[in-house]
């Protein structure tokens, strides 16, 4: 069974138990893109929207109880992750979300019309835009429901990452007492503590995490009541007045309105601001993860300094090979953060007078990239970092080999002396001790103290 819907444009047939409706249907023959649909937080950030305009319509007066609660009623379902699939609308759609937004306008209204005994499709029982948009646009809706799926992911994001600290920490405790030889440019330096290294990797992350919830602060500030361009078109001054109350009510979040209406419906630097943060944290997760593909080149050629956990076989012909396929997957999460990054960048650039015809491809982009990021930090915890250990024996072999170790003689004999005590002791394949005692006469006691791996490795952490 079909039912007929009309717009500006003509007729289409829909399927007669459809929760979406005709501009839904275009959107999707219009956009068959990426074939992949509305990120579901959006959704459900979209409808939250749509219940607190609801809920504030109805306490003005404006709308009518009954609507209200079916509309009210109707939102919650959605949100308990019921009729997704009446999402049809492709995630990369033109129109700056205008696709998503009457979408979402449709599914609403026709699934309060069969709580009104109705049959989708009869718009008299509620109507998309009239009663569901009532004093909203696309323009302040999508921009404020984007905003709250960003931080509902950037916290996610933010939780592993603090797990990943933890974890790192965990592995500092447990190999405090491990000295191992320091490198600069891959060459050798002078020694440290394995612990040292664990716990500048969580001294980065920290950091990360400062910096992407200081971009996040930005996101709740909403330019709801803005309607189409910034000067409040059709949204009463009563919706106004309650609006980002109520949706701080539901979401349980400290929201506010952009100082500029206008600002906050034309601009959308506070994305990129939050996307470039993550893509820095991206970053050096990236360096860390290719640090230890490094230090656990192995078994028998390589550096062999750490032992990664053996997650699956390494090659289709080499027996027996294992590779570092944890990390390998952070560092491709990183670049993919840093082309996303890019495109959110120019997109937001393009962006024009009252309103940026691209945050369909913004939100897209972001979404993927802090989804995407999430999901491989939350791996290369839980399967590589947990699992790591340390070669104590390979590490203290190499730090008392280590030429470096003249670093300590500077003081007392110079630079240029103890340059020459290295020279020696490799031409000679004789260790620095024997160099320095022969050569310069340093005592026993002082060459033991000054040479000891593990009084060069400076404080604790």
């Amino acid at each position: 069974m079909k039912r007929i819907e009309s717009d500006g444009l003509g007729s289409v047939e829909l399927p007669e138990e459809a929760l979406y409706g005709i501009h839904s249907y275009r959107a999707m023959e219009n956009f068959p893109i990426s074939h992949r649909m509305i990120d579901d937080e959006l959704i459900d950030s979209i409808v939250l929207i749509k219940k607190a305009a609801a809920l504030v319509n109805k306490e003005n007066g404006d709308l009518e109880k009954e609507k209200a609660d079916a509309i009210v009623k109707a939102c919650d379902e959605i949100m308990e992750g019921k009729h997704h699939d009446s999402f049809i609308v492709d995630a990369m759609q033109g129109g700056a979300g205008t696709s998503a937004n009457m979408n979402a306008n449709e599914v609403i209204a026709n699934l309060a019309i069969t709580f009104l005994k109705g049959k989708p499709g009869d718009y008299k029982l509620v109507h998309p835009i009239d009663d569901v948009n009532m004093h909203q646009s696309t323009n302040d809706v999508i921009p404020s429901a984007a905003r709250l799926a960003c931080i509902d992911k950037s916290d996610r994001l933010i939780n592993n990452l603090n797990q990943l600290v933890g974890v790192l920490e965990e592995k500092a405790d447990e190999y405090g007492d491990v000295i191992k030889v320091g490198r600069t440019q891959l060459q050798d330096a002078v020694p440290m503590k394995m612990s040292q290294s664990f716990l500048a990797y969580a001294s980065m992350i920290e950091r990360n995490i400062i910096k992407i919830r200081e971009n996040m602060k930005h996101l709740y500030s909403l330019n709801l009541s803005a309607t189409a361009i910034g000067t409040g078109i059709n949204a009463s001054e009563a919706y106004y007045d309650k609006m980002i109350g109520k949706l701080s009510e539901l979401s349980q979040k400290d929201l506010s309105y952009f100082a500029n209406l206008f600002d906050g419906t034309q601009n959308a630097d506070d994305f990129v601001s939050l996307s470039s943060s993550i893509k820095t944290c991206a970053l050096t997760l990236s360096k860390m993860a290719s640090d230890l593909r490094f230090l656990s080149s192995a078994p028998n050629a390589g550096l062999n300094e750490i032992n990664l956990p053996a997650m699956q076989s390494g090659s289709s012909i080499m027996p027996g090979k294992i590779n570092p396929v944890i990390p390998e997957a952070l560092n491709q999460a990183a670049f993919l953060t840093v082309g996303h990054d890019m495109t959110i960048a120019l997109a937001c650039e393009a962006g024009q007078l009252e309103l940026n015809a691209f945050l369909p491809v913004i939100f897209f982009q972001l979404f993927e990239e802090i989804e995407i990021l999430n999901n491989a930090v939350s791996v290369f915890t839980d399967r590589c970092v947990k699992g790591i250990s340390v070669n104590r024996d390979v590490c203290a072999v190499d730090a008392g080999k280590c030429y470096s170790l003249a670093t300590a003689l500077n003081p007392l004999i110079g630079y240029d002396h103890a340059t020459a005590i290295v020279k020696k002791a490799k031409a000679e394949k004789r260790s620095l001790f024997e160099i320095a005692e022969r050569e310069y006469g340093l005592s026993r006691e002082q060459l033991e103290e000054l040479l000891d791996p593990l009084n060069q490795s400076g404080n604790p952490k």
